[in-house]
């Protein structure tokens, strides 16, 4: 199976909107909960591709009982470790007349010492059976900064490939524990490195500990920086949507190339079809599957450089 983290889990509510304007008041259109947190969205990809996925973090409250009431149909298995405090929630207003979407994220409840050691067992057990470990997201209040660092080094003595997908000081603090693989996008590579050029700021980031960097271009789809080589991976086309989840579908595509042992072009063909196809899709943690079958060959997968 594959376990994906997500110690800042939400529950995903999504409004469309006929256009949204500032200082002004809107009818809501259509009104979408799902359980959220960027390691479920990569759950429920990893589902719809055949894979087992199990998920935990933390959820707790009022709204953590509705994440979980909505996990509970999913092919998704919930090892989630209850808190006392609220999951929090996150509101995406979608413009249905631009397509752009507005994202409004809450903190998260603050974690206390004994359920960050609650969590650290249930990981741990569940690190004997993972095939592949996401650390996914942000860290909620609690949580000490290098939380992910150690939660790497856990993997690595299980002997559990790990890739983390997460921004700022845990990203930098991850990293320095030599994750298999990294997913930044452009702007937290940068943060990183202070290189906005891609290829030099993703061997800075190799350099600074990772065995593998993927980084998300946008529209230009995928770089990876390998060991051996570095790979650039461009969809046909820009497609216009609710790019919210499009990164997590990406992972997921990293993923379950990973367990599958697919060589470097299909696995990244398969991640920015599946990001592509989720944009398409109304909700985070979907994509759209016909969009999906088509897009997949359609991906130019190019060898770029030897890396540094």
């Amino acid at each position: 199976m594959i376990l994906t983290v997500t110690l800042n889990a939400a529950l995903d509510i999504t409004y469309q909107v006929a256009a949204l304007t500032p200082h002004a008041s809107h009818r809501v259109g259509e009104v979408r909960e799902r359980p959220g947190g960027k390691g479920l969205n990569v759950a429920r990809v990893l589902t719809a591709l055949g894979h087992e996925a199990v998920v935990t973090g933390f959820a707790g409250g009022p709204v953590g009982a509705v994440l979980r009431d909505l996990l509970a149909p999913l092919p998704v298995q919930d090892a989630l470790v209850p808190i006392a405090g609220n999951t929090r929630r996150t509101l995406a207003v979608v413009d249905t007349s631009t397509g752009n979407t507005t994202q409004l994220n809450e903190p998260g409840p603050a974690v206390t010492a004994d359920e960050w050691t609650a969590f650290l067992d249930m990981y741990t057990a569940l690190l004997g059976r993972a095939g592949a470990v996401a650390l996914c997201g942000s860290l909620p209040p609690g949580i000490h900064v290098g939380a992910y660092a150690e939660l790497v080094r856990r993997a690595r003595t299980a002997g559990v490939p790990v890739l983390l997908d997460t921004s700022g000081e845990p990203l930098r603090r991850g990293i320095a524990a030599r994750p298999d693989l990294v997913k930044p996008n452009a702007d937290e590579l940068a943060q990183l490195t202070g290189s906005r050029e891609p290829r030099r700021a993703a061997h800075d980031a190799r350099r600074r500990g990772a065995h593998t960097v993927v980084a998300s271009l946008g529209p230009d789809g995928l770089l990876a920086a390998t060991p051996d080589t570095v790979w650039q991976a461009i969809p046909p086309a820009t497609v216009k949507g609710n790019p919210t989840g499009a990164g997590d579908s990406a992972v997921a595509g990293l993923l379950s190339g990973l367990v599958e042992q697919l060589p470097w072009p299909e696995r990244l063909s398969r991640a920015v079809a599946l990001s592509a196809a989720t944009v398409l899709a109304p909700a985070a943690g979907e994509f759209d599957a016909t969009a999906y079958e088509n897009l997949l060959p359609q991906i130019a997968v190019t060898e770029r450089a030897a890396a540094a």
